[in-house]
């Protein structure tokens, strides 16, 4: 099997669903975040060994892939999607990881090891990729429930750094 189509070698590609888009399409920078917010995960469960994590990888997977079909075929190809059950299942997440930590005194600066600096890391590419989703949420509003999700994915990260200096006993280190 080969695995270059050459139909991008002009800069376009292939939304799912078929309209062809340039490669700098705001759908296309989303999506491609996404992408690497996901294997920026990976790092992270190759480092923590902290397999929850490969549900994340699942739900970015799909997000990612709803970022790359037109909006007007998501039920033709995501038709089992509850992004309001996504949701709620990392908010239960985010309340179980913090019910044990101390509260913030300040800005948290993104140091302490390196599986909490890849964390962080996870933390600021998500926030990009929100950025990106809301340009497209401005443009339609059908992006809004991904948005969301994505905003409470970079919530989840801050805890899960916050989690994980406490499960190392590593000291946390605030802005001054």
């Amino acid at each position: 099997m080969k695995i270059y189509t050459k139909t991008g070698d002009k800069g376009e590609t292939s939304l799912v669903g078929g309209r062809r888009v340039k490669k700098y399409d705001d759908l296309l920078e989303a999506y491609g975040t996404i992408d690497e917010l996901n294997a920026l995960v990976g790092v992270v469960i190759a480092e923590t060994q902290e397999l929850f994590l490969t549900d994340i990888q699942r739900n970015l997977f799909v997000v990612g892939g709803m970022l790359a079909t037109e909006p007007a075929h998501w039920q033709q190809y995501w038709p089992t999607v509850d992004l309001s059950r996504l949701l709620q299942e990392l908010e239960n997440h985010i309340d179980a990881l913090s019910a044990d930590l101390e509260p913030f005194n300040g800005f948290v600066l993104p140091q302490g090891s390196l599986s909490i600096a890849h964390i962080h890391l996870c933390r600021t590419v998500c926030r990009r990729a929100e950025r990106k989703v809301a340009k497209l949420a401005d443009q339609n509003e059908v992006y809004l429930p991904l948005l969301k999700l994505i905003n409470r994915w970079s919530d989840f990260f801050f805890i899960f750094a916050m989690y994980w200096h406490k499960k190392n006993n590593i000291s946390v280190t605030y802005w001054k």
